[in-house]
């Protein structure tokens, strides 16, 4: 089953563009995008500021207001600056083709983070009952790309919340599908503290329990003490040669006939010598 849709006929050219009150213009609830990049919006801004709306917003009629179906960007960059109108196309679609539309206009705009992109895909196989393989092929993409987008919806929300943030990479978030929700929260943890790579990641799965076993046993054991060191009390030279011309003046003592005791001892901080001289 093919989309309902193309870029050929998307903004049929017989369709009025029409200047619409932006305080009538409400979001698309299947708005797959949950996360506005505030730079984008305000790059975006300055190019309407600049040149103006190139491509009007494609909204439908909904009571009294008007929901967008393609341009959710422009229509907040447009609000960002003030205007209190914008150039629209109205165009009648049920509930389904709306939704349909507003996903796949986002899906092929501004990178969707991993999880975001995984719930479009979702929605849009719910919306249309499309399996995953029909899906690929109305997506031009791959059956292995759309279900492994898809898996990542099986991570506990505490791990889906860095995969939005971008902290964390699809690959990363893969690596954990096996694990239980507690093991998710510490290998999550690790990967946050210790900056680990996809590989890193992968091995750590590989044997959760091994892995927290052996790092808590690294934690019991006690550091390694140094052994102390034998303090050695060196003597300079230039004191040596003090101690050398006192102990010739004992010498000479002696040898006149002078009875000498001496005592030499080193200390930490230099060297100790007690004489004694006693009269014959």
């Amino acid at each position: 089953m093919a989309f309902f849709f193309s870029k050929k006929n998307e903004i049929p050219k017989e369709k009025q563009i029409q200047d619409l009150e932006l305080s009538k213009i409400i979001p698309n609830r299947y708005q797959p995008r949950h996360e506005f990049s505030e730079a984008s919006i305000e790059q975006l801004a300055q190019t309407l500021e600049q040149e103006g709306l190139l491509q009007p917003i494609v909204v439908r009629e909904k009571g009294d207001n008007y929901e967008i179906i393609a341009g959710e960007r422009r229509f907040r960059a447009a609000k960002s600056l003030n205007w209190t109108t914008i150039p629209a196309i109205v165009q009648n679609m049920d509930d389904q083709k709306a939704a349909s539309l507003a996903l796949i206009e986002n899906l092929q705009r501004e990178n969707l983070n991993p999880i975001d992109e995984a719930r479009a895909y979702e929605d849009l196989m719910k919306l249309n009952e499309l399996t995953q393989t029909a899906l690929a092929k109305d997506m031009g993409k791959s059956q292995s790309y759309i279900a492994n987008k898809l898996r990542l919806l099986k991570l506990e929300p505490e791990v889906q919340s860095y995969l939005v943030s971008g902290t964390i990479t699809a690959r990363h978030g893969r690596a954990m599908l096996g694990l239980t929700p507690v093991e998710q929260s510490h290998v999550l943890h690790e990967i946050l503290q210790k900056k680990l790579s996809v590989k890193e990641t992968e091995a750590i799965c590989e044997d959760v329990d091994g892995y927290f076993a052996k790092k808590a046993e690294e934690v019991k054991k006690p550091a390694k003490k140094e052994p102390e060191k034998k303090r050695v009390v060196k003597t300079a030279k230039d004191l040596k040669v003090q101690i050398n011309t006192i102990k010739q003046a004992v010498k000479l003592a002696k040898d006149s006939g002078i009875q000498v005791k001496s005592h030499e001892e080193k200390t930490d901080d230099g060297y100790k010598i007690t004489i004694e001289l006693h009269r014959k």
